[in-house]
């Protein structure tokens, strides 16, 4: 009698259990004004943008960034090909609109190479 009881009790639970309905959305911990179930939206800090041109005679790269989002002149970025840093550049100028002329450091960079702060 006892067993047939834990177990009723065990499928009550178990029931109970799945029944519950699940979110996908969490906000973190100690988020300000977070509201339960909306996302929250954060800015990226870091400085990235790509390379959209190689010349390997000139050892120089044209860099695009998001708009208002320029790195300053003779500041020098990583260069990343799928999260792996495969060399670096310093940005020279001339700036024109959200592409800037960087000298290539070191490494060999290719068109669609990340660029980041280092």
């Amino acid at each position: 009698m006892r067993i047939l009881l834990l177990l009723m009790l065990l499928c009550a639970l178990v029931a109970s259990g799945c029944a519950k309905k699940k979110t996908n959305a969490v906000a973190p911990a100690g988020a300000a004004g977070a509201k339960a179930g909306k996302p929250v939206v954060t800015t990226e800090k870091q400085l990235a943008g790509r390379v959209e041109r190689v010349n390997a005679i000139g050892r120089f790269v044209v860099l695009s960034f998001p708009t208002g989002r320029m790195p300053a002149s003779d500041q020098h970025l990583g260069l990343y090909r799928r999260d792996v840093k495969v060399g670096e550049v310093k940005v020279t100028g001339p700036q024109r609109a959200d592409n800037v002329v960087a000298d290539i450091v070191s490494g060999e960079p290719q068109v669609s190479d990340e660029v980041r702060e280092q």
